[in-house]
């Protein structure tokens, strides 16, 4: 099912509001896809302008900085430690934007969106 991102058909009052046209298809927002822990898997998509943007659906290595060394390693994600968005992604291996996984060289907090990004990048967490 698609999410329609367009105006309400309520005022905020509650009162209603007649729109002056129909739905469009620019309006339509994209499905909420997951980034799990797992064998490398993308999704392409294509957005307006004919451009393309790459969901992560699995994830299973992560570019991590060592704010110290300023030095970027590729590590594997072992599990998902904590998320701050969800606790029950913790308990489903779900990664986002925050949350604190951990990989061969320590805990490391995720700095990109995944399901807009298409790649996790991670800095470590002391």
């Amino acid at each position: 099912m698609a999410l329609w991102q367009g105006r309400s058909k309520r005022k905020p009052s509650g009162g209603r509001l007649r729109l002056g046209r129909k739905k469009r298809k620019f309006e339509i927002g994209t499905e909420q896809q997951f980034t799990y822990l797992g064998a490398q898997k993308r999704k392409m998509y294509r957005t307006r302008g004919g451009n393309v943007k790459a969901h992560l659906l699995q994830g299973e290595y992560a570019n991590v900085v060592d704010p110290e060394t300023k030095k970027i390693t590729r590590a594997k994600i072992i599990t998902v430690r904590e998320n701050p968005a969800n606790p029950n992604y913790v308990q489903r291996n779900i990664i986002n934007k925050g949350a604190v996984v951990l990989t061969e060289i320590g805990e490391a907090r995720i700095t990109s969106r995944p399901s807009q990004h298409g790649v996790l990048n991670a800095v470590l967490v002391k």
